[in-house]
């Protein structure tokens, strides 16, 4: 039949064969025929006719979900042997068009966007990649595996944040859970019980958990470094620091310790910069990149500390971060980093006085009157310290605001324990007078 080089007529044959097969509902007969079908037009080289017998062949009368299956598997096995992208884009619009709204292909659909999304990004064409890659919602897919469906989110959120398409890179990524990246890899996957969904194997291509949770959090790097967010680029730098194969590689884990370093000293001051401030402190990889670990202890020790010796020391280090891993820092960071140190003074100065003039505060931050009045205005507001300015004086007064309960409750004490003492007192003339009286009757 194939010798004879007559594809019309071998095609022909072979649609008797598969009619009479689903007719009499043998999916294996089914399947062999209509696998056949396209395989003899991949080996004639016929596209054209590929593309009408896939659709032909799907549409036809009560057509078996088995052979369907089949057909588009077997035909994605095609596409990187196609001559020409031509022919490659239109294979893959006939069987997504094919595969469109039927569960049972649903992966295969995924794939084939995925693919088709390649080669428009490919073409320059990334919000046409991007908008193809959100029509499909991979989390909802029960037989995908893990690792492919978080690989699928994790492509869609780097086309948003190519086409500057934050808002929605945003609400993609809330569909992982950093918690998924922390799984036990190690541990036997249970066999499924009947009834259950049977999850496929991720192709060879897909990376590892560990690797995706490295991808994951560049992306999440390059989302918050669009907001400005230093602390959550930290974390983010800190996730990527805790996987074991960066942890092992010195060559790896120094400019990422570098990185969180940077990033901690930027943070504005809060409990949770300070928690992983502390927690970094006492990492003992830091020692081997002493410069940082003076820079945190001098934010960690409760001193003033010179902006201008600071920046002489650390600016070389500081332009060097541009070409480390993960870029430069960003123009506005010198400028943030000044208005974290003078943050870092004015809350050291707060803690030594109660009250200061402006002109002394001024001295100690190497600010003039108006620049301080402004940081410390800025830091009242931002609620990150209380104070009061009185401005004809002159003076700053960094007393805490009591609240009216807490004001009743000292009062109450004081109460109680003058009450107290009224008692002893009463107590004691009382033990007196008696003690006198005994001795009178003596």
């Amino acid at each position: 039949m194939e010798g004879g080089g007559n594809l019309e007529a071998a095609i022909e044959q072979l649609l008797n064969v598969e009619k009479q097969m689903r007719l009499a509902g043998d999916v294996a007969g089914t399947k062999k025929a209509v696998t056949d079908i396209l395989q003899l037009c991949f080996e004639a080289r016929a596209w054209k006719t590929l593309d009408d017998q896939i659709v032909l062949l799907s549409k036809r009368r009560g057509q078996l979900k088995q052979a369907v299956t089949a057909m588009v598997q077997q035909a994605m096995q095609y596409i990187d042997e196609t001559p020409d992208l031509e022919t490659r884009i239109e294979l893959i619009k006939t069987l997504n068009n094919v595969s469109a709204g039927k569960i049972y292909v649903e992966i295969e659909r995924a794939r084939l966007i995925k693919k088709l999304a390649k080669i428009k990004e490919e073409q320059g064409l990334i919000a046409e990649a991007a908008d193809l890659m959100q029509e499909i919602a991979v989390e909802t897919f029960g037989a995908m595996a893990k690792t492919e469906k978080i690989a699928f989110i994790l492509e869609q959120v780097r086309l948003c944040l190519d086409r500057q398409d934050f808002v929605r890179a945003q609400i993609l990524s809330r569909k992982i859970s950093p918690r998924v990246f922390d799984a036990d890899t190690s541990k036997e996957k249970k066999k499924p019980k009947e009834g259950d969904n049977i999850v496929e194997e991720a192709p060879a291509d897909i990376p590892s958990l560990l690797e995706l949770k490295r991808i994951y959090y560049e992306l999440m790097i390059r989302y918050y470094t669009h907001d400005n967010d230093y602390l959550e680029i930290c974390r983010c730098y800190k996730a990527i620091y805790d996987i074991p194969s960066v942890k092992e590689n010195p060559v790896q884990w120094t400019p990422v310790l570098r990185k969180i370093c940077w990033y901690l000293v930027l943070s504005p001051h809060d409990p949770m910069q300070s928690s992983l401030l502390n927690s970094t402190l006492e990492d003992k990889n830091l020692s081997e990149i002493p410069n940082f670990r003076l820079l945190l202890k001098q934010l960690v020790t409760m001193e003033v500390i010179q902006w201008t010796s600071l920046w002489n020391a650390y600016k070389d280090e500081f332009e060097n971060e541009k070409s480390m891993l993960g870029g430069n820092l960003g123009d506005k960071a010198a400028e943030d980093l000044r208005q974290r140190i003078i943050e870092h003074n004015i809350l050291v100065v707060s803690k030594y006085y109660s009250r200061i003039t402006l002109k002394r505060l001024a001295e100690l931050l190497c600010l003039s009157i108006q620049e301080a009045e402004k940081h410390l205005s800025e830091m009242v507001v931002s609620k990150a310290l209380v104070a009061k300015i009185d401005r004809p004086m002159g003076i700053v007064c960094f007393q805490t605001a009591k609240d009216s309960n807490d004001i009743l409750n000292s009062w109450s004490m004081n109460l109680e324990k003058l009450l107290d003492l009224v008692e002893k007192s009463c107590h004691q003339i009382h033990k007196e007078t008696m003690v006198h009286k005994a001795a009178l009757k003596v």
